[in-house]
Parts: C-alpha cells; sequence; structure tokens
C-alpha cells in the first residue's frame, strides 16, 4: 500500500510534549508506563507525524520490556535503519521513512521462529488504529490481516 505520507508540520505542532520529546529529539519513553506496551488488540500501529503504517498487532509480542515489540514492520520500506552511536554500545535505530519520526532500536533478541528480531518501539511514536476501524481510517487494505484463514492459509 503507498499513500502520500510525508512529515506533516500540522501533526507535529499537535503532539504531546512527550511525544515531541520521543519523535522529535529522539527520547525514550518509560517502560511500562506508556500506552501500548500491553495492548492486545488488534489493529495496526501508524506514527502519529505522518500516518505511515508502521506494525500490526499480528506482529507484536510481549518482550517483558515495558515497550510494545514487534519481529517486523507491516511495511518495512516505512521503517528506516541507522546506526545510533549515543550510547556506550551501537545499536540500530528505527525511524518512520516518510515522517522522519524517531520509533526506537531494533535489537536480535526476538522471538526465533518469527525470525530473531525485535523492534523495540515507543508508544509516543504511535497512532493505534483498530481493526473495525480500518476502512474508515483509511488503511482498508489492511484489513486481510485480521481476517479468519481457511485451510489453505488465505483469507475466507
Amino acid at each position: 500500500m503507498t499513500g502520500n505520507y510525508r512529515k506533516d508540520p500540522e501533526a507535529v505542532s499537535r503532539l504531546t510534549p512527550g511525544q515531541y520529546r520521543v519523535t522529535q529529539k529522539n527520547g525514550t519513553e518509560p517502560p511500562f508506563g506508556n500506552e501500548y506496551w500491553d495492548n492486545k488488540e488488534p489493529g495496526i500501529y501508524v506514527d502519529v507525524v505522518s500516518g505511515e503504517p508502521l506494525f500490526a498487532s499480528v506482529s507484536k509480542f510481549d518482550s517483558h520490556t515495558g515497550w510494545p515489540s514487534f519481529t517486523a514492520p507491516i511495511e518495512p520500506g516505512n521503517v528506516v535503519k541507522r546506526r545510533d552511536f549515543r550510547m556506550l554500545i551501537p545499536r540500530t535505530e528505527v525511524r518512520s521513512a516518510h515522517g522522519d519520526s524517531h520509533l526506537g532500536h531494533l535489537f536480535h533478541d526476538g522471538p526465533k521462529e518469527a525470525g530473531g528480531l525485535r523492534y523495540c518501539i515507543n508508544s509516543a511514536s504511535l497512532r493505534f488504529i483498530p481493526a473495525d476501524d480500518l476502512e474508515r481510517e483509511g488503511y482498508g487494505a489492511y484489513r486481510e490481516l485480521f481476517e479468519p484463514k481457511d485451510n489453505t492459509g488465505s483469507a475466507s
């Protein structure tokens, strides 16, 4: 799915101080005290600034870290990886491609059966779209992720 996603100055002006600190100043929110760390509802997570689709609940898992964790992006082209040398140990930062929002970091300690990656993401960088609202919010193409599969693995 492609869209006209970009860093929207109006959206930036509406960010809470915490969202601004995380997305625009590369901050990190506290573990376990953020909006989506334990959200188990079906749906997708989009960039709070640009609206670009980033992650889906089908790839979310409990990493016991206190932040939303995902095994893979919903649209790999919407997530950019950069080396981060701000701490003593180099890490891989993840940012949204079109909104240039700081999202979090990528680690190699995720579930092995799902590829071994853990995208550790700040809730403050995300807006959650429940599966029932996907069409209304303009993300209807992702509805099939949440439809029952038949025995062949395709949506029924």
